[in-house]
């Protein structure tokens, strides 16, 4: 590369990683010359994923904690470019960009086509349905803010309906279903448990929230939380039984229905909503981009680099891409796994791999570490298991030291993306908003 050259750079996708990485190269390289840095979204604004099951249950307000795209590409010194990737072009470096519309189906910005020099592909994860019948028709998701916000507002919904009504509440109702029992669907259970209940306080009296309100946790293996030790498993499961939360463990589901959800050996679970939080792929549409190599869940095929196999000039991080972990200290065999820090991780290793390929340097191998697993459960507690690629997956937390350290993921990537005095800022705005506002959101 000469070096007098502006490089172009393009990061599809605004999620933890991508955002971290166009934050830190604009901080870095926007101001000059150097280099271009545009980031690409089909959102607006930006909310850590992780976050999406409070947003749900209604236990966060997500205005309080969504980044907008503009404003941070304003104020970090890159550029900001909505729509939806939708094409590919390796031979020209180009990424064609699909119209993005309105609500009202009213077109906001045309077909856009934008060069790049080394193109980032950070576009996330999605659930895998394994081709469930019903799934499509039936359930809800929680991929995106609009799913998350969707959820939310059926409901609140449903609440009120029940409360309204002149017929006795039906089994069915005010009954939830979530389909998967990993992280995010425990965690939404737990959150659910207590936010259904504050809303039922706020006026609805028709509603015994003891005996109306009622929350299934469906897994087809044979526990829940299936990637953290059997220990907490068992722990996670005692607690949230006792708050009343149904378990049912090997129970695999053939059909999702209008009325619920029917399991492999007959058995049917009537709700009134079904969220399907089980499995994890890329995108369908990342195995047809530009003959690049895909796995059977559609992930991007990376080296230790982070290049896609057949393009040096195409990098992939996060949960679309399929990397090893490497073998340094800390790392363990096999692929990294979709989490939120192996994110983290990448962006800030592909930051410092970028200022090499600036320099003509070769590119250093990117090795996972793994820090453990936190599944938080609200109020009641947090479980996880920390430090275990380094001591081999042996100390476990619970309560208030395993909330904390799951508070401090978000806070690390909170300090990614706008620095120590802001994050103190939005930190000590939230406390104080906190005290004038509903303990759950009602809308």
């Amino acid at each position: 590369m000469m070096q007098n050259k502006t490089h172009q750079i393009v990061i599809v996708g605004g999620g933890a990683g991508g955002l971290e990485l166009a934050t830190r190269l604009g901080k870095a390289f926007g101001r000059g010359t150097q280099a271009h840095i545009t980031l690409v979204d089909k959102n607006r604004t930006h909310i850590w994923k992780p976050k999406l099951h409070e947003i749900a249950a209604g236990s966060m307000d997500f205005g309080d904690h969504e980044v907008d795209y503009m404003a941070q590409a304003h104020w970090n010194h890159f550029t900001f470019r909505i729509g939806e990737l939708r094409g590919l072009d390796r031979q020209s470096k180009t990424i064609e960009l699909a119209p993005y519309v309105d609500s009202d189906g009213l077109p906001v910005t045309p077909t856009q086509h934008i060069a790049y020099d080394t193109l980032v592909v950070c576009i996330g994860s999605l659930s895998n349905d394994f081709g469930t019948q019903g799934v499509q028709e039936f359930a809800l998701r929680l991929e995106t803010q609009h799913d998350a916000k969707q959820f939310h507002s059926k409901m609140v919904n449903a609440c009120i309906r029940a409360h309204n009504q002149t017929a006795d509440i039906h089994q069915s109702q005010l009954h939830v279903a979530i389909i998967g029992a990993g992280a995010t669907g425990v965690e939404l259970a737990a959150e659910l448990h207590r936010t259904t209940r504050e809303v039922v306080a706020f006026g609805l009296d028709r509603i015994d929230a003891d005996k109306d309100i009622k929350v299934s946790l469906i897994e087809a293996a044979d526990r829940i939380l299936p990637a953290l030790p059997p220990r907490l498993s068992a722990a996670t499961q005692a607690l949230i039984t006792r708050l009343g939360v149904q378990v049912l463990t090997q129970a695999k589901v053939t059909e999702v229905m209008s009325t619920g959800v029917r399991l492999a050996d007959g058995r049917v679970v009537e709700s009134e909503l079904v969220v399907w939080a089980a499995g994890v792929k890329a995108p369908d549409f990342l195995k047809d981009l530009g003959g690049l190599e895909t796995n059977r869940i559609n992930q991007l095929v990376v080296n230790d680099t982070l290049q896609t196999t057949r393009d040096a000039d195409i990098f992939a991080l996060g949960d679309c891409a399929a990397c090893p972990c490497g073998d340094a200290a800390g790392g363990r065999a096999g692929m990294v796994p979709p989490r939120a820090q192996a994110a983290h991780q990448q962006a800030s290793h592909l930051f410092l791999q970028i200022k090499r390929r600036f320099a003509n340097k070769p590119l250093k191998p990117y090795h996972y570490k793994d820090f453990g697993s936190l599944v938080s459960l609200g109020k009641f507690s947090t479980v996880g298991n920390m430090m275990g690629g380094l001591i081999g997956n042996n100390l476990m937390i619970e309560g208030y030291f395993a909330k904390a350290m799951y508070l401090s993921l978000y806070k690390l990537h909170e300090l990614a993306i706008h620095g120590f005095l802001k994050t103190s800022l939005y930190t000590l705005a939230r406390m104080i908003t906190k005290q004038t506002n509903p303990t759950v959101k009602l809308h």
